[in-house]
């Protein structure tokens, strides 16, 4: 007997005592249809994930918001979520580095899953123009959602994989919602290819707090200089070296400007700027996490939207 059947047998089981105890008791408990669902890790994800299925079918998000992609880990309810679940959807290429382990062992047991990230044409890690290393070049970068036409893809994507494998939603319902998201996805890049027209060249630019928007920048012609982690993960550190590489690379390209993630201390961006006798402006955008509703970048279309603005505001800041 293989996994799936395991599993499949496992959850009628289970979804007939649940059938058994519901009738004895409250008749307001869900229907066995109901428990159908979909788990996603990312907030990001999720939200792009919950355009698609509508109510057609419960979608869990794992990240919280406000939290780090590279570092949050998940309670034993969680893992076991991630195990029951009809489709897992994930980032994938190491961005979730304590929660790809359980994906795989729900993969394991017969959950089907999907990696957005790899799916993707995904683009790989390489050093900025500071020539300092990074520590994962050549490796694939798994931040693919700076790209709203790589989300685009994505999220067809994802349309494809609920209408297979989860049971009971309707497909006409999932792929109307599909399609009207990727309409407001085609709209967003037309704005931001309008907003980023307005940079002239020599401001198109960036240092982040670490290695995050490589994507955005191949797709609107950005030059990315350098970052103060020279990692594509926040759980790395530099070296004074580092610094230094970078600070000289800032100067010579005459960047004023370090972009770090909302959801992390600035201060490494701050130490850069005193390295630079304090003459650095340090901009936070929602580069890694969506926030709560109502606190800038509750959706990703927020996120991106507000990223947008806030670039194209510094950087042509005299």
């Amino acid at each position: 007997m293989n996994a799936r059947v395991r599993t499949a047998r496992a959850r009628a089981l289970l979804l007939a005592l649940v059938s058994f105890v519901c009738a004895g008791t409250a008749a307001g408990c869900a229907s066995a249809e109901d428990r159908f669902s979909v788990v996603v890790t990312t907030n990001i994800l999720g939200d792009i994930t919950r355009e698609i299925v509508g109510d057609e079918a419960d979608v869990t998000v794992l990240m919280k918001p406000d939290a780090d992609p590279h570092s949050f880990g998940l309670s034993a309810v969680q893992a076991a979520e991630l195990e029951n679940a009809d489709l897992v959807v994930c980032n994938g290429l190491g961005l979730e580095e304590n929660v790809l382990r359980h994906v795989a062992a729900a993969r394991e047991s017969g959950v089907a899953t999907f990696a957005a990230g790899e799916a993707v044409d995904p683009l790989t890690f390489h050093a900025g123009e500071d020539g300092g290393p990074v520590e994962e070049a050549g490796e694939p970068d798994p931040h693919f959602w700076t790209d709203p036409d790589r989300v685009r893809k994505a999220a067809g994507l994802i349309a494809d994989q609920v209408v297979e494998h989860v049971d009971g939603v309707s497909e006409k319902a999932v792929r109307d919602n599909a399609e009207r998201y990727d309409g407001q996805l085609a709209e967003l890049t037309a704005w931001m290819e309008k907003s980023f027209a307005a940079l002239p060249e020599d401001r198109r630019a960036l240092v982040t707090d670490h290695h995050v928007f490589g994507y955005l920048a191949d797709r609107f012609d950005f030059r990315v200089i350098g970052a103060v982690i020279p990692s594509g993960t926040t759980l790395a550190s530099p070296s004074s070296s580092d610094l230094r590489s970078l600070t000289q690379a800032m100067e010579e390209a005459g960047v004023r400007t370090v972009f770090a993630d909302s959801s992390q201390p600035t201060r490494l961006a701050e130490v850069l700027s005193q390295e630079m006798g304090g003459d650095v402006d340090v901009v936070e955008l929602y580069s890694e996490s969506l926030t709560e509703k109502g606190r800038g970048a509750g959706t990703y279309l927020e996120l991106m939207r507000a990223n947008t603005s806030a670039m194209t505001k510094s950087l042509t800041r005299d």
